[in-house]
C-alpha cells in the first residue's frame, strides 16, 4: 500500500509497505531493518520475534529514542515480557503492532519531529 504524507524532512521515511517487505525513500528491503528519522541499520539479523534479546537491541538504545515502534509483521505478536521489560525499565516507550499500523505511526510520529525509532522484522 503507497503511503503519501505531508512534508517530512528527515532523512528517512516510508514511503509504501507490503507483506514481507517495506519501501523507505523508494528503496525496497526485504530484510529486517532498524529505522529512525536520520539512520538506517540493514541487514538487521532478526528473522522472528522469538531471535530478539538483550544485545539484538543494544542498537535500538544507541538510537536515544523517545518511543521504538515494533513491527511484527503482518499480525501483531508480543515478545516476551523480558522484552517489554527491556524498555520500561530504561523509560523508553514500546508499541508493537502490525507492519501498517507501525509504517503510518513511524511517519506521523517523524512529520512531529519526534525521537522515534522502527524495528521493524521481515521474514
Amino acid at each position: 500500500m503507497p503511503l503519501t504524507e505531508d512534508r517530512i524532512t528527515s532523512r528517512y521515511s516510508i514511503s509504501a509497505y507490503s507483506a514481507g517487505e517495506v519501501t523507505v525513500n523508494q528503496t525496497a528491503y526485504r530484510q529486517s531493518l532498524i529505522l529512525s528519522p536520520h539512520s538506517i541499520h540493514y541487514p538487521w539479523p532478526i528473522a522472528s520475534i522469538e531471535d530478539l534479546d538483550e544485545s539484538s537491541l543494544q542498537i535500538v538504545l544507541d538510537m536515544n529514542p523517545y518511543v521504538v515502534l515494533l513491527g511484527t509483521g503482518e499480525q501483531q505478536q508480543f515478545p516476551e515480557a523480558s522484552i517489554m521489560a527491556f524498555f520500561g525499565q530504561r523509560g523508553i516507550g514500546l508499541e508493537v503492532m502490525n507492519h501498517g499500523a507501525l509504517c503510518r505511526t513511524f511517519n506521523i510520529l517523524v512529520a512531529e519531529d519526534r525521537d522515534v525509532v522502527a524495528a521493524i522484522i521481515l521474514s
